[in-house]
C-alpha cells in the first residue's frame, strides 16, 4: 500500500507475489463476491467489468514502477498515459484469484511502458499494452 495511492473500492492489487525491479511483477486480486461493481454487473451474472482488469494491471504496472524507481511513500502518482490492444478473453467472475503479470518493455525517465496480462489458473483472461508517467500530485 505504500507505493500506491487507491485504497477500498479502487484498491485492485491485494498481494504482490514477486517483483524484479526494472523488469516485473507478479500480483493477485482475490476477486470477491462483496465487490461493489458486481451489484450492477450483472445482478444475474456476475462479471468483473474488463475496464477494472486492465486497471488492476495498471496498479501492478504502478507498483512496478514506484519500486523500480524507489519512490515508494514519496507522494508521487503513475498515471494512465495510453492503453492499446486491450483484448478479453474469458469473463472474471466472483472467487477467482487473477493473477496480474506486467512487465517493462521500455522506460525512459518519468514514462514506462509496459505490458500486461491478467490470468485465472494459467488461463489468459486479458492482455493489454499501456503507457504510464510518474508525476507529482497536482497542486490545489
Amino acid at each position: 500500500m505504500a507505493a500506491l495511492p487507491h485504497r477500498y473500492p479502487m484498491l485492485l492489487v491485494d498481494r504482490v507475489v514477486s517483483l524484479v525491479p526494472g523488469s516485473a511483477i507478479h500480483a493477485v486480486k482475490a476477486v470477491s463476491v462483496n465487490e461493489p461493481f458486481f451489484q450492477g454487473h450483472f445482478p444475474t451474472r456476475p462479471i468483473m467489468p474488463g475496464v477494472l482488469i486492465v486497471e488492476a494491471m495498471a496498479q501492478a504496472a504502478g507498483v512496478l514502477a514506484v519500486e523500480t524507481m524507489q519512490l515508494a511513500n514519496s507522494g508521487k502518482l503513475v498515471y494512465f498515459m495510453s492503453i492499446d490492444g486491450a483484448k478479453f478473453r474469458s469473463p472474471v467472475e466472483p472467487g477467482c484469484l487473477l493473477d496480474l503479470h506486467v512487465e517493462i518493455t521500455q522506460a525512459r525517465g518519468a514514462i514506462c511502458k509496459f505490458a500486461g496480462k491478467a490470468m485465472i489458473e494459467g488461463k489468459l483472461a486479458a492482455e493489454a499494452h499501456f503507457v504510464a508517467m510518474i508525476s507529482d500530485p497536482p497542486k490545489d
